[in-house]
């Protein structure tokens, strides 16, 4: 009998901040570190969040659109992700609230590969339907664009 996978779970952790600008979060048997770069008054141990989300961001799309080329018999050959981001500082410079930090991203999943650009158009449109992290983003009110291209 197959095991049914819950649908729905729930994420704990407890983090440890040992500076201002570092935070040492517990990841299964991970320690994520987020940190500020030096210059920010960090120790540059780690991505400053808004690093970490834009990380995010490209690492849900490269995941979820294997995941989708898989399932549709798509070959996506290598993959490489080229993202270009707007970022407004001004909420984390502290001028002025913000309410969209991010108003526009766009990447670039470049596959090499013998399969057809509809094909990786097809693997775009199902990816854009499950990346939780881009879901995220958009909800947000960022204009997010991502591009599958075929570089063969």
């Amino acid at each position: 009998m197959a095991v049914k996978m819950k649908t729905v779970v729930t994420y704990r952790a407890t983090a440890q901040c040992p500076t201002h600008a570092r935070t040492e979060i517990p990841v299964r048997d991970l320690r994520v570190v987020i940190d500020e770069p030096v210059e920010r008054g960090g120790t540059n141990l780690g991505p400053s969040p808004t690093e970490a989300a834009m990380t995010a961001l490209i690492a849900c799309t490269n995941v979820i659109g294997h995941k989708n080329a898989h399932r549709l018999g798509v070959e996506l050959g290598t993959v490489t992700i080229d993202a270009d981001c707007r970022f407004d500082r001004r909420g984390v410079l502290m001028e002025e609230e913000i309410d969209v930090p991010f108003p526009e991203i766009t990447l670039t999943v470049n596959c090499d590969t013998s399969a057809s650009q509809e094909d990786l158009a097809r693997v775009g449109v199902e990816t854009a339907k499950y990346c939780a992290i881009a879901k995220l983003f958009e909800a947000a009110g960022t204009d997010l664009t991502v591009n599958w291209v075929k570089t063969n």
